[in-house]
């Protein structure tokens, strides 16, 4: 709706990180320009812009999403974790480390959006086959690497966990 050829904003109230977080935004707002404009967390890229890369994945009630084809008023009221929500009191995450210690990025564009994929990947199956690693992470597109210190990174990542349980 449009007031004054203006679009109308609407005010809405999103958990990001464990922290509530109130917002004032145009009913067109992506959630993507949402998180890095609005509320300041760069770390959700913008890579396509069509839902294709994964680059800007964040986890929505727990499960990935492609933040730049969600409409941020469409989520009021939901619980956000991006790339910055990952790492705990304690440092980084298990998926954080194995994809460092793996070397399991290049450029680090599309990071965030395979570590937020990674990190639900892995709640949902601790053990993953390499097949089951490869259709996991099938939506999320790297330029810079041939993806298997990626896959080895998942792997890596649930051992760490395995680890900590």
């Amino acid at each position: 709706m449009r007031e004054a050829g203006l679009e109308r904003e609407r005010e809405i109230t999103l958990v990001v990180n464990g922290t509530a977080r109130r917002v004032r935004v145009p009913g067109r707002r992506l959630l993507s320009d949402c998180l890095r404009h609005d509320l300041g967390l760069t770390g959700t890229h913008v890579g396509c812009e069509h839902g294709v890369c994964g680059c800007c994945t964040v986890l929505l009630d727990g499960e990935p999403v492609r933040s730049c084809l969600t409409f941020a008023v469409t989520v009021d009221g939901s619980e956000i974790t991006t790339v910055e929500g990952l790492a705990g009191a304690d440092g980084m995450s298990a998926v954080q480390r194995a994809f460092a210690e793996c070397h399991g990025l290049q450029c680090g564009f599309c990071t965030p959006g395979f570590l937020c994929t990674v990190t639900a990947l892995l709640r949902d199956n601790p053990a993953p086959t390499d097949e089951e690693v490869v259709d996991g992470i099938s939506g999320n597109l790297c330029r810079c690497t041939g993806y298997q210190n990626i896959v080895k990174a998942v792997h890596r990542a649930a051992e760490l966990i395995a680890e900590e349980t």
